[in-house]
């Protein structure tokens, strides 16, 4: 199985993965990305890149993939059930960023392309990814420029994609069994390919390029602002809610467990600590409050 243009893609998903890793270890200045290559059972594999114990990131992880696999599961046939048992190539770069300083937010971020094939019938292509943020603290100039950034990015290809794809990782990245969302969102597409393959592959180029562009501005802005063993556990709190939204909801975690991909890397998304406390509330007018208050709220940020 085979697609002409696979090729290019994966080569700006490799490329990708290549810059951001360069990024962030010159944000950090002193953490390194460690490589793990594996091989996927079923043909492909990848290569995990994490850094550590940085001096800005606890833990980041940065990974790309390219699977192939002879029956789709079902956490990637959810809108074309039809597919579900085609076989299919699966190529893309996800990352998580857990950072030390408790005021520099958690990000994540994926780009993806997906060929499903069938004896007999046409193959099916499309492209998925996004980002969001996951502040411990709030700020909203940095929720504005987010988004802002995020808006700018979508207006190049289209009236309504930012309205239409903000809405769209409102609606994803919410815990529901605990009525609150997971951040501040960004933007989640999936499914698409109605543009064309050419407009298709440079949006979502487009929204690579632009994980890094709009997350190293405020990792610099932030990560240098004095913190407590207060602020240190109220993140690993918040990191717990992080936990349950990957192991409970994340399509992406879910489709690598189900389709044999490499444990280890799939659950690099995983914070390197995280608590749960039983029943626990902050105390009103604190810091820790206004962030369920003025921030874990359905918000137009372009409209402050």
């Amino acid at each position: 199985m085979c697609h002409p243009s696979l090729v290019d893609v994966q080569s700006y998903f490799m490329n990708l993965q290549d810059v951001i890793c360069l990024g962030l270890e010159t944000e950090d200045g002193k953490g390194i990305f460690q490589e793990d290559n594996w091989t996927h059972q079923q043909g492909g594999g990848g290569r995990t890149r994490v850094l550590t114990n940085g001096a800005v990131f606890e833990k980041a992880g940065v990974n790309f993939s390219h699977v192939k696999g002879k029956s789709l599961p079902k956490s990637a046939t959810a809108s074309r059930a039809y597919l579900e048992g085609w076989e299919f190539e699966a190529t893309g770069v996800s990352l998580v960023i857990h950072p030390e300083n408790p005021y520099v937010p958690t990000s994540h971020a994926n780009v993806r392309f997906f060929i499903a094939s069938k004896p007999g019938a046409q193959s099916v292509w499309w492209f998925g990814g996004g980002l969001d943020l996951t502040p411990y603290y709030g700020f909203e100039e940095d929720c504005i420029y987010w988004h802002q950034k995020a808006s700018d990015a979508c207006s190049r290809y289209g009236e309504g994609l930012y309205e239409k794809y903000k809405k769209n990782c409102d609606d994803y990245f919410y815990l529901k069994h605990r009525n609150e969302p997971r951040g501040i969102g960004g933007l989640f597409f999936d499914d698409l390919y109605e543009p064309g393959f050419l407009k298709s592959f440079a949006f979502t180029q487009e929204i690579g390029d632009l994980i890094l562009k709009a997350y190293q501005p405020i990792v610099a802005k932030r990560k240098n602002m004095p913190y407590g063993e207060r602020q240190k556990a109220f993140q690993r709190y918040r990191r717990g809610r992080y936990v349950e939204f990957n192991l409970i909801y994340d399509r992406g975690t879910l489709f690598g467990l189900q389709s044999g991909g490499a444990t280890e890397s799939i659950l690099m998304s995983m914070p390197p600590q995280a608590d749960w406390i039983y029943k626990w509330c902050p105390e009103r007018g604190t810091e820790e409050s206004a962030l369920y208050e003025n921030f874990l709220i359905a918000k137009d940020w372009l409209q402050i």
